[in-house]
C-alpha cells in the first residue's frame, strides 16, 4: 500500500533532482518498503494510465502480489513506483 502522503513526497523529490540512481538510492533508503524503477515513458504499456503526470516525468503503481508484477492505478495493492522520464522532442 503507498498512501497519497508517500505520492505526495515522492512526486516532489522527483521534481527537485534529475531521474537519476541518486534520486533511486534516497527513495529506497527513505522507503525501504517499496520498489523504485526508472525509465523512458515510452518504454511503459501504451495502455497504462499515470497516476501523476508531470512535464519532465509521470509516476505509476507497481503490484507485485502476484507470480508477475503489473501496473496498477490503486495504491491499495501498490508496492512500488515506477518513474518515467518524459523527453520532449
Amino acid at each position: 500500500m503507498i498512501t497519497q502522503a508517500q505520492l505526495d513526497e515522492i512526486v516532489s523529490l522527483a521534481e527537485q533532482q534529475p531521474l537519476d540512481d541518486a534520486l533511486l538510492i534516497r527513495l529506497r533508503d527513505s522507503y525501504p518498503d517499496l520498489h523504485f524503477t526508472r525509465c523512458l515513458d515510452d518504454e511503459v504499456s501504451v495502455n497504462a494510465k499515470a497516476v501523476v503526470e508531470k512535464t519532465s516525468f509521470n509516476l505509476y503503481l507497481v503490484n507485485s502480489g502476484s507470480h508477475c508484477s503489473v501496473l496498477t492505478n490503486d495504491p491499495n495493492s501498490a508496492s512500488g513506483v515506477v518513474l518515467a522520464e518524459v523527453i520532449e522532442d
